[in-house]
C-alpha cells in the first residue's frame, strides 16, 4: 500500500518545566494547561486553518498548509500567553516553547511522521520558554510576509539529525512587543437553509443595512487606508464609489485531481493578497473576506458592490505530473469586462519557491495593468493621485523620450497639488535620474540638480523612506561617489526588501568599486524579485559581463544571448553585440564573432566604432571602475574585440 505524503508546515510545542510543575501541583497544572489549550491554543490553530495532529501530555503537534499561518498562529499564541500569565505566580505559569519546520511528511489519520517532524521537535527544544524557533526554510518563506524580528542563531547540531540545522529565533522579549490579537469565536455549525428562510433573512439584512446607513453613514475616511489590506471581521458597508486601485483576490480554484493540492492554490491566493497590498495606494480586501466566496458562483458585479472594489482577480491552479499551470485574469467589477489574462506554466520542482516566483510575477504584471486602467478613467478635477497614476502609466508605456517627458510633466503637476507628497518627490526624481542614464535629456546637469533637491526634500519629510534612500544612492552614483552610495542602497533594502532597483544598483556599485564577486548574487536577487522587469536586459548584461571578466566565457555567452531578447533601444543592444563578439573570439569561434561585430557596427557611427571610443564612453554617466577591473577588461573584453577585428582607434 502506497504511503500518503504531503508538504506541511509542522508546529511542535511543549510546556517548559512541565515535570517540575506537575511535581509541585499535579491537578492544578493539568487544569491550567487544559484551560489554555481549550480557550486559546486550539481556537488559534483553527483560526489559522491548522489541524491538531495529536496531544502529547505536555504539548502538541499541529500541521498547517501555510507556513505563514503556522508562524502567525505561534506568535499570537505566545503573545496571548504572556498576558494570561501576567496575573499568575511565576512558579505556576504555563509557558510554551514552539518549533516550526517545513517538510514532507508521511500522513496517517491520527499522526504524521518524517524528518520534517523530527526537525520541528528539535527546534522546539532549542526555543526559549515563551519563544519560537524556526528552520531556515520557514524563515525564508516568511521574511517578506511577516514583521517578526527573528534572530539568526546559526547552524545547530541536533539530536538524531545527521545534518546541522540553521535556526532562527523569536525571543520572548520580542514576542512581548507584538500587538495583542483576540481569539476569534468558533464558527457556528453550517446548516441547510430553505428558500423561505433565506428570503426572510435577506429581507432582514436589507432592513438592517438601510438602518445602519442612516444611523452610521460611511465616509471615505472610515474605510481601510490605501496601501493596506482591508481586514474582515467588522461589518463595514461598501462605499458608494469604490476607491481607486481597490481589488479583491478571489480564492484560486484547484483544478488538479489531487485535493491535497488545495494548499498550493490557497497559498497563491494568500501571497497575492500580501504582495498586492504592498503596492502604493492599493486597497486589498483581506484574505478572510475573500475566502468567504470560496466554492461559490462568481458574480463579479455583485462582488464589486458588496466589497466596494473596482477590480476582481480570479484564477486557477492545475498540477499534472511535474508541471504546474496557473491561469489568472483581472476583471473590472463595474462592467464585468476582462482587462488582462495570463497563463504561467512551470516545472513543479520546489513548490514554495515556485509559488513565490509566480505570485511576484502576477503582482508585478497587475501593478502595471491596474495603473493603466486607472490612468484612463478621466476626471474633471484631477488630484495629485490622478497625476501620479498618469505618470506611472506613461513610464510603463516604454522608455521613449516622449514618454519620459510626459511622466515628468505629470509628476510635476502632482507635486504642485501636494507639495508634501513623498511619492511625488520620489517619482519625479527617479524619472529625472532615469532619463539621464538613458541619455534622453539635453539638460542632464539641470535634471541632476533638480533630482538632488527633490531627494533632500523627501528625506526632510520622511527620513526613513526606503525608496528615497535608493534615489539618494543613485544621485551619489552619478556623481562618482559609489562608496557613499553603497550604504544608501543597503539602507533602502533594509527598509524594503522588495525594491528591485536597490539590489541592482547595489550590485553595480559593488562592481564599480572593485567588489566583483558580490555582483552576481545581488543581480540575481533583482531578477528573482522582478522576472519581468523593464531593466531585465541590463541585468542580464551585467551578469554576463562579470562572467566574461572572470573568464567564464560559456556562462557569459548564455547571459548575453538572454540580454538580446527583451525589446530595447539599439544603443543598449550595441554593447551586448560587442560583448558577444569578444566572447566568441576568445573561444576561437571567428565566424560568430565577426557576425556579432557586424551587428554592432550597423548600430554605430564611423567615429564611434573603435576600442578607444568604447573605453571612453562605456560607463557614462557612471564613474570609471578601479584599475583592477580595467586590468580584467584588457585581458578579456578588449582582447576579444581585438581578435574579432575591432579597430583600436
Amino acid at each position: 500500500m502506497s504511503q500518503t505524503r504531503r508538504l506541511a508546515a509542522i508546529l511542535a510545542a511543549d510546556v517548559a518545566g512541565y515535570s517540575r510543575l506537575m511535581g509541585a501541583d499535579e491537578e492544578g497544572t493539568h487544569e491550567r494547561l487544559q484551560a489554555h489549550i481549550r480557550e486559546l491554543v486550539n481556537p488559534k490553530i483553527a483560526e489559522h486553518r491548522g489541524r491538531v495532529v495529536k496531544n502529547t501530555g505536555d504539548g502538541m503537534l499541529a500541521e498547517f498548509s501555510s507556513v505563514v499561518d503556522a508562524v502567525r498562529c505561534a506568535a499570537e499564541v505566545q503573545r496571548a500567553m504572556a498576558d494570561r500569565n501576567a496575573e499568575t505566580p511565576e512558579d505556576k505559569r504555563i509557558t510554551f516553547r514552539v518549533g516550526i519546520n517545513l517538510g514532507d511528511v508521511i500522513a496517517e489519520p491520527d499522526d504524521i511522521y518524517g524528518d520534517g517532524v523530527n526537525v520541528a521537535a528539535r527546534l522546539e527544544a532549542l526555543a526559549e520558554p515563551g519563544g519560537i524557533c524556526v528552520s531556515r526554510v520557514v524563515r525564508d518563506q516568511i521574511r517578506d510576509k511577516l514583521p517578526y524580528p527573528f534572530e539568526d542563531k546559526g547552524e545547530q547540531s541536533v539530536k538524531n539529525i545527521a545534518r546541522s540545522v540553521r535556526v532562527f529565533a523569536l525571543r520572548p522579549e520580542a514576542v512581548a512587543e507584538l500587538p495583542v490579537t483576540a481569539v476569534s469565536p468558533p464558527a457556528p455549525p453550517r446548516r441547510r437553509v430553505g428558500p423561505v428562510a433565506m428570503a426572510m433573512a435577506g429581507a432582514a439584512a436589507l432592513v438592517i443595512a438601510a438602518t445602519a446607513w442612516w444611523v452610521y453613514p460611511v465616509t471615505r475616511s472610515s474605510l481601510s487606508p490605501v496601501g493596506s489590506t482591508a481586514e474582515s471581521g467588522q461589518s463595514v458597508l461598501a462605499p458608494a464609489v469604490a476607491p481607486r486601485l481597490s481589488i479583491v483576490v478571489l480564492p484560486f480554484a484547484n483544478l488538479s485531481y489531487d485535493p491535497e493540492q488545495q494548499y498550493f492554490a490557497d497559498g497563491i491566493t494568500e501571497d497575492l493578497t500580501t504582495d498586492l497590498s504592498r503596492i502604493s495606494h492599493m486597497l486589498v480586501i483581506s484574505r478572510n473576506t475573500a475566502f468567504s466566496y470560496k466554492d461559490k458562483p462568481i458574480n463579479t458585479r455583485q462582488i464589486g458592490r458588496e466589497l466596494g472594489v473596482r477590480y476582481v482577480l480570479e484564477g486557477s491552479v492545475q498540477r499534472s505530473s511535474n508541471r504546474v499551470r496557473i491561469n489568472a485574469q483581472l476583471i473590472a467589477a463595474d462592467t464585468d469586462t476582462h482587462l488582462w489574462a495570463e497563463r504561467f506554466d512551470h516545472d513543479a520542482g520546489d513548490l514554495f519557491t515556485l509559488q513565490d516566483g509566480i505570485t511576484r510575477g502576477i503582482a508585478g504584471a497587475l501593478n502595471a495593468q491596474l495603473i493603466a486602467a486607472e490612468a484612463v478613467r478621466a476626471t474633471d478635477n484631477p488630484d495629485a493621485l490622478d497625476y501620479i497614476l498618469r505618470g506611472r502609466a506613461a513610464e510603463n508605456n516604454g522608455w521613449t523620450r516622449d514618454n519620459a517627458a510626459g511622466a515628468v510633466a505629470f509628476y510635476e503637476q502632482a507635486l504642485a497639488l501636494d507639495p508634501r507628497s513623498v511619492e511625488a518627490h520620489n517619482l519625479l526624481a527617479g524619472m529625472l535620474i532615469g532619463r539621464i542614464f538613458r541619455r534622453q535629456t539635453g539638460t542632464a546637469a539641470a535634471d541632476m540638480a533638480r533630482a538632488d533637491e527633490l531627494v533632500k526634500q523627501a528625506l526632510t519629510i520622511s527620513p526613513s523612506d526606503a525608496f528615497t534612500h535608493d534615489l539618494k544612492g543613485n544621485v551619489l552614483r552619478i556623481r562618482g561617489r559609489c562608496l557613499e552610495a553603497i550604504p544608501e542602497f543597503e539602507r533602502a533594502i533594509a527598509g524594503n526588501r522588495n525594491i528591485v532597483d536597490a539590489y541592482a544598483n547595489l550590485g553595480w556599485c559593488k562592481f564599480l568599486t572593485g567588489s566583483i564577486d558580490e555582483v552576481i548574487p545581488l543581480r540575481e536577487q533583482a531578477l528573482r524579485l522582478s522576472p519581468r522587469s523593464p531593466f531585465i536586459g541590463t541585468l542580464y548584461t551585467r551578469i554576463g559581463t562579470v562572467h566574461l571578466l572572470q573568464s567564464r566565457t560559456d556562462d557569459a555567452i548564455v547571459w548575453f544571448k538572454k540580454a538580446l531578447l527583451p525589446a530595447r533601444p539599439a544603443g543598449m543592444l550595441k554593447g551586448v553585440h560587442l560583448y558577444l563578439a569578444s566572447a566568441y573570439a576568445l573561444k576561437g569561434e571567428t565566424e560568430l564573432a565577426a557576425s556579432e561585430l557586424a551587428e554592432a557596427r550597423g548600430m554605430s557611427g564611423d567615429n564611434t566604432f573603435n576600442i578607444a571610443w568604447v573605453k571612453t564612453h562605456q560607463y557614462w554617466p557612471d564613474p570609471e571602475p578601479p584599475p583592477s577591473i580595467r586590468t580584467l577588461e584588457d585581458r578579456t573584453v578588449f582582447a576579444g574585440l581585438r581578435q574579432a577585428g575591432m579597430p583600436e582607434e
